[in-house]
């Protein structure tokens, strides 16, 4: 008996794109749980989504540069496509009102808007803050160490084994200000992560740090290398 070829669905009418905010314990969630959340979000909230086709349709949810586990963010983004046209506005309202609270919706716009880019082209380099336990004149002088090296080496446990990454390559801007870090982080391949940055800045100097950084990103977009800024991808 031939198996039944599976169902093909209907292409999408419409794109949205999402920006979201992860804040408080909820830094803490990984990617795998928050995409089953916000899964169950769309669903509760009713969105009209676009499906895979294939044996095991799911929703058409795009992940673009999702932030690493423990570090808060103002500025992750994802793509759904629907079935139907929506305004972007009433998604808004439905989703931020289906998600927990830290899992906040800051921003939905229509895709066709981005002219035809696609989100993880336009997501080229990150601005973060550390709020780093070190001495506050020690990370000063550590930064300028740091930024004088033209490769600075740190070690990573991957699921491959242990990475040696050039965290210093990665890094369009760094200051300090008091014990808190601004950075401009390029997106490279493989990705260097704040936390890579604050290793190397440490190393440099030869400093312990004192307990856990706490990690925020704050920008997320088009880099600008002329003044080493971070633009927003909905602009």
């Amino acid at each position: 008996m031939s198996r039944q070829p599976p169902e093909q669905q209907a292409p999408p009418v419409q794109r949205v794109r999402v920006r979201y905010a992860k804040r408080g314990r909820l830094r803490f969630t990984s990617h795998r749980d928050f995409s089953r959340a916000f899964e169950r979000a769309v669903f509760r909230a009713r969105v009209p989504m676009a499906y895979s086709s294939g044996f095991n349709p799911h929703p058409r949810i795009s992940y673009a540069g999702a932030a690493p586990t423990g570090s808060a963010s103002e500025a992750e983004y994802l793509e759904l496509a629907l079935a139907r046209v929506v305004e972007p506005d009433d998604i808004h309202r439905d989703l931020d009102e289906a998600l927990p609270d830290g899992l906040d919706v800051l921003r939905v716009v229509d895709a066709a808007t981005a002219g035809g880019t696609s989100l993880a082209d336009l997501l080229q380099a990150s601005r973060w803050t550390i709020d780093a336990a070190v001495e506050a004149g020690a990370l000063a002088d550590a930064v300028a160490g740091f930024l004088a090296e033209d490769s600075v080496l740190v070690e990573r446990m991957t699921k491959k084994g242990l990475r040696e990454l050039d965290c210093r390559a990665a890094v369009v801007a760094l200051t300090a200000d008091g014990t808190r870090l601004d950075l401009v982080l390029r997106h490279t391949v493989p990705a260097v992560r704040p936390d890579d940055v604050l290793g190397g800045v440490c190393r440099v100097a030869g400093l312990e740090p004192g307990g856990p950084a706490l990690l925020t990103r704050v920008e997320q977009g088009p880099l600008s290398e002329a003044d080493a800024t971070v633009g927003d991808p909905f602009s």
